[in-house]
């Protein structure tokens, strides 16, 4: 059963001076498949996907498997009931439909980074603008300090990754990093929740589209100092992450009920 948001503030530091006491749930409890349905349609409706294309993994236990979307599926109309579960060779264990080859993007990336348990793949437009011309977007407003270091391009495209020797490469050009555009492709974001992966990854978008208009303008953006910079990804991962993706889910429940079917 997947666990959402605790109620309560965390026992931790106050970042910025300031931790809330207690902060709106989700209303209902969450299956892991529900989980991330719901993660589906919210990046989907926050324009993250390209139709058919992508995959979010999330490897919930620790016995090597993964949850993931069907192959034919657009995300904006994954359920519940949709999500597969693949061993750690991407082979289909649990679930009605097939996956595709491209799965080796995330198993390999998992199998290497312990800590990337969900890994987000997709063709957002203006991510894959400045992927098209191998741009990495500039720090332009508080937000994109979620960002901050934690940002690169790999800047070869080798065509679709297909087997798990090309998803290794891939990995291995990835390293560390939570945030990696993909020239002539997409991006890939990573996170130790869905929460924080499903942020990250809904926010990507707009931070490049600001970037695209401000190198329209042809001027420089004005500069956010470091410390600052630091102590804002601090508050947006420990503050901003758990009750955007709350406010998400309870909005997509409004309009999609069925998306826990």
């Amino acid at each position: 059963m997947y666990d959402q948001p605790a109620v309560a503030a965390a026992e931790s530091d106050p970042v910025g001076g300031w931790t809330p006491r207690t902060t709106p749930p989700i209303g209902v409890d969450l299956t892991n498949e529900q989980a991330l349905a719901c993660a589906f349609r919210t990046l989907a409706h926050d324009g993250f996907s390209e139709n058919m294309a992508g995959h979010i993994t999330w490897a919930d236990r620790d016995d090597g498997s993964l949850l993931i979307n069907p192959w034919g599926l657009w995300w904006e109309e994954v359920s519940a009931s949709d999500v597969c579960r693949v061993d750690a060779d991407g082979g289909v264990i649990e679930g009605r439909w097939d996956v595709t080859p491209a799965y080796h993007i995330h198993t390999e990336l998992h199998r290497r980074r312990p800590d990337a348990r969900v890994v987000v793949h997709n063709h957002p437009y203006y991510v894959t603008l400045l992927a098209a011309v191998g741009v990495l977007p500039m720090i332009a407003h508080q937000t994109g300090s979620l960002y901050d270091d934690d940002l690169s391009l790999v800047s070869e495209y080798d065509g679709e990754v297909g087997d798990a020797e090309l998803g290794r490469d891939l990995a291995e050009r990835i390293g560390e990093c939570n945030n990696v555009i993909l020239a002539s492709h997409g991006i890939i974001t990573t996170a130790d929740t869905i929460e924080l992966a499903v942020y990250r990854a809904a926010s990507i978008d707009r931070f490049c589209r600001l970037a695209y208009d401000i190198l329209l303008l042809g001027k420089d953006p004005l500069p956010i100092e470091k410390s600052i910079r630091v102590a804002m990804q601090k508050a947006l991962v420990e503050r901003a992450a758990g009750v955007y993706w709350a406010g998400a889910v309870r909005k997509l429940l409004r309009t999609d009920p069925d998306v826990l079917r």
